[in-house]
């Protein structure tokens, strides 16, 4: 609602990119973790299961969390998650070779 003699809105809420930048990183670190100890315990069993698992296992919560990308606050947990999956699976790809 607009005070009584404003001509203009006021000015939307700035971006609180410390902070949210933050909350990605901790995701991602979070993410990344997870992704490596899951796939080094399951490469230990099986290679070829450890891919087949990670790929399922990040194609089924991956459309429930891209949903949440448009929320603002839930947005830098999703782009948080997405980086560490690509640093796990980077990581496990250096730690196979």
């Amino acid at each position: 609602m607009l005070p009584p003699h404003s001509a203009y809105p006021p000015p939307p809420a700035e971006t609180p990119w410390f902070t949210g930048l933050l909350v990605a990183a901790f995701a991602a670190a979070v993410v990344a973790v997870a992704i490596m100890a899951f796939g080094s315990q399951l490469a230990r069993i099986n290679p070829a299961l450890a891919v087949v698992l990670e790929l399922v296992v990040v194609a089924g919560v991956a459309p429930s969390v891209w949903r949440l990308r448009r929320t603002p606050v839930w947005r830098w947990l999703v782009y948080g998650a997405a980086a560490g999956v690509l640093a796990g699976w980077s990581a496990l790809l250096v730690g196979a070779a």
